[in-house]
């Protein structure tokens, strides 16, 4: 039988999940429809020799008590029940080159950072006191990223390039491939990639930094639970195949099972491309869409997932970002560094259980492999074939040969070892081309990659990593404006029932992040 809602979710991603909450929250009839045999997008994780992997969470920032991600969810009504360990003061990231003995740390806490860095760089002083401040200036001056109402916004921000924000503030360009040296979080080029993006991401983990103890799926569990308990439903192995219009509007989406699902409203929470496709052909022809179409995708990752023997290699409760030299540290297909995490499994956890190694990689380098697809775990590990399967024990050698230099026994230490590539990021999280994080930014044309989370079909609405930013804040955030368009002032008074400011609703979704 045909169902009926107030409002359909497209894809089980983060984004799609805290608007799914939300709008349950306030009285909505919601459903969420999920592709996959597994909920969360990013959040999946899956597991291997008993062990728990993450495929995209592996560490979080912002959720010390008080701090943005931590006030996002608490509203949300999941932060209580979080089980995360802070991850080291002072070393959180550390950053390291070929030929130099010296690891440079990032550390939680602007003064503290600062400090930690003058170790090495004790000229530096003024440098990296200009450097915390704006960063700080430039987060405080998009208001939902701090969760509060704000009047205007200055576009200028946007238009500031990260390179030359760097190339002004010192001549030291080893200090300067530090500061950069965890852009993995979002692929840094030289030659494009705006300030504010740097300062964003950077700037939660300065804040506080957080691992998710086993792993970043009880996110997408907990927002389910919520969602659950304000009467949502939520569906998993069937994907959306077609809309259904009634004139302007859309009626109904179709499954790949043709069951027609009805509701007033649609959030897509699958890739924009994807999404438009489906429409009719006079919504595919805007200057929107084709400039949507137009825009660069990030970079896809190739994972090792190496389970480690008890007792071989003690646990760091940091991150590594390895590169070859410090012109590798701006995004370059041929020199990716090796970015390495740990799991955590409790909160006194003395070995390393798991280690995951990750590179660049771009869906060209598996392009013979494109029409095969994989959407269950349960698949033998084979079925793109032999020669797939040894194009990616070929390349996990190669990392696991680099790895050496950070960790000499590893290969004495490693259990077993588990690969995924472009291929297996496009089918089990959805995203194109297996990218990371949706649309890359450019400074020089910085509003082209901040899409409206409204669209011009009256009841579709978009939310996710490819409408404004990425991570688990950015998605959060993101969310949260896609519902104060949908629900409007009965959401905004209780979103912002401590601030007295007013806020013009219609502006919000064109001037935050």
């Amino acid at each position: 039988m045909d169902k009926v809602y107030d409002s359909v979710i497209i894809g089980s991603g983060l984004g799609g999940l805290v608007t799914a909450v939300l709008l349950a929250k306030f009285g909505r009839k919601v459903c969420v429809i999920e592709k996959n045999n597994q909920y969360g997008g990013n959040l999946q994780t899956f597991v291997r020799d008993k062990e728990i992997l993450d495929t995209g969470v592996h560490y979080i920032g912002g959720l010390g008590e008080g701090e943005n991600l931590y006030k996002y969810f608490e509203y949300l009504g999941i932060m209580k029940d979080l089980s995360i360990q802070r991850m080291g003061i002072d070393e959180y990231d550390r950053i390291s080159f070929d030929g130099n003995p010296i690891n440079y740390p990032h550390a939680q806490g602007y003064e503290n950072f600062v400090q930690q860095l003058l170790h090495y760089f004790p000229e530096e002083k003024q440098a990296l006191t200009v450097y915390c401040e704006k960063i700080q200036d430039i987060c405080n001056s998009f208001p939902m990223y701090n969760l509060r109402k704000s009047f205007g916004f200055n576009e200028a921000v946007l238009g500031i390039s990260l390179k030359s924000f760097l190339d002004d503030l010192t001549d030291n360009e080893l200090l300067k491939a530090v500061l950069v040296g965890s852009n993995f979080l979002y692929v840094a080029k030289a030659e494009s990639t705006p300030l504010y993006v740097h300062a964003l991401t950077i700037n939660s983990y300065i804040q506080s930094a957080w691992r998710c103890v086993n792993g970043g799926s009880q996110i997408a569990k907990l927002l389910i639970r919520q969602l659950r308990k304000y009467g949502g439903d939520i569906v998993k192995n069937k994907e959306v195949i077609a809309v259904e219009m009634d004139d302007q509007l859309i009626k109904a989406v179709r499954t790949d099972d043709q069951q027609l699902i009805y509701a007033k409203e649609f959030v897509s929470n699958i890739n924009l491309r994807h999404t438009f496709a489906m429409l009719p052909e006079r919504f595919q022809k805007q200057a929107y869409v084709k400039r949507i179409q137009g825009l660069p995708l990030s970079p896809s990752v190739f994972s090792v997932y190496i389970v480690c023997k008890e007792g071989y290699i003690p646990y760091q409760n940091y991150n590594i970002y390895h590169y070859k030299n410090i012109a590798s540290v701006w995004y370059n297909q041929e020199q990716s560094p090796l970015v390495v995490s740990m799991s955590c499994n409790s909160e006194n956890q003395r070995y390393c259980s798991t280690m995951t190694v990750m590179c660049y990689m771009t869906a060209d380098e598996v392009q013979q492999w494109n029409e095969t697809f994989n959407r269950s775990i349960i698949q033998q590990l084979s079925s793109r074939g032999e020669e797939y399967e040894a194009f990616k024990a070929a390349k996990a050698a190669e990392i696991i040969e680099e790895l050496q230099q950070l960790f000499p026994n590893i290969k004495a230490a490693a259990q077993s070892v588990h690969t995924s590539s472009p291929l297996s990021y496009r089918d089990f999280i959805g995203a194109e081309e297996g990218n990371m994080y949706g649309y890359l930014k450019e400074y020089k044309h910085p509003l082209n990659s901040l899409i409206s989370t409204k669209t011009k079909v009256k009841n579709l609405f978009l939310t996710g990593q490819n409408v404004k930013m990425h991570g688990v804040l950015g998605v959060t955030i993101t969310a949260f404006s896609c519902c104060l368009m949908m629900l409007g002032k009965e959401f905004e008074d209780d979103l912002f029932k401590e601030n007295d400011e007013k806020v013009l609703v219609g502006d919000l979704d064109s001037i935050t992040i």
